[in-house]
């Protein structure tokens, strides 16, 4: 990608009262001014003044107004696009874009935070027995007949994965994950996301002490599957619980004896 194109493109675009609000932006003179940057274009969409499609101006016009280098400029828009609260474009229609994070991305910065944590399976099953056990009657409520479908699809994969001795605790956290995205939460979603990390290394310790677990798991996600479908909360809240417990049990299991 040629920088020189960055910012080139049609400077009638979406940018629309941005384009010609030049008193959003002020001239900064403090060290690291990429970062002062940064916050200034983040502090704007915070506040609606820029929205997702808007383009922002060319790269020679925000080092005019912020009164910094190209150098700087650039930066600041990599910092952003590394966020992914802009999409830089090249060519005729091209520029910096500004756009909304996907969940994923959202989660990322909470997925480094939590491998950096000194976080033991126990501690995260723990946490799982809080938080997956009270999504369960919003999952009940609001699956729908696609998410339902998904949720099935996953157990079939899991059972043909067992026979064929290629099951892996992957599919198993990417079930959990699947039915939290059944309450259509955002915030939800993203924090599930987010714990994939861990909620894989717990799985696996579990399953270092009990390698046959896949089998009764699989068992369960499909009676869990049912009991949404049939719209039973109660059901789908006890199985859940057990199939969690056990997890929990095994992992304690190992702390005890290290």
């Amino acid at each position: 990608m040629r920088e020189d194109d960055l910012m080139a493109g049609d400077e009638d675009s979406r940018f629309g009262s941005v384009e010609s609000g030049a008193e959003l932006f002020s001239p900064v003179s403090l060290s690291r001014v990429s970062q002062v940057i940064v916050d200034q274009i983040r502090l704007l969409m915070r506040q609606g003044k820029l929205k997702p499609g808007d383009r922002l101006p060319s790269e020679r016009e925000l080092c005019g107004r912020f009164g910094v280098s190209r150098v700087t400029v650039r930066e600041a828009l990599r910092v952003l696009e590394a966020g992914g609260l802009v999409d830089i474009r090249v060519g005729a229609h091209g520029g910096a874009f500004v756009t909304t994070p996907t969940n994923a991305r959202l989660g990322e910065g909470l997925a480094d935070l939590l491998k950096l944590s000194p976080l033991t399976a126990a501690e995260v099953t723990e946490a799982r027995m809080v938080f997956e056990l009270g999504i369960v009657p919003l999952v009940v409520e609001r699956a729908t007949a696609e998410d339902i479908a998904a949720l099935k699809e996953i157990c079939a994969r899991q059972r043909a994965a067992l026979k064929d001795d290629s099951y892996s605790m992957t599919l198993s956290a990417e079930f959990h994950v699947r039915v939290a995205a059944c309450t259509h939460n955002i915030a939800i979603e993203m924090l599930v996301q987010s714990f994939h990390g861990p909620l894989l290394m717990s799985l696996r310790e579990a399953q270092t002490l009990a390698p046959l677990m896949g089998r009764r798991g699989n068992t369960e996600h499909q009676a869990f599957v049912d009991a949404i479908e049939a719209g039973d909360t109660e059901a789908a809240t006890k199985i859940m619980r057990e199939h969690l417990q056990r997890t929990a049990d095994r992992v304690a299991k190992s702390t005890s004896e290290t």
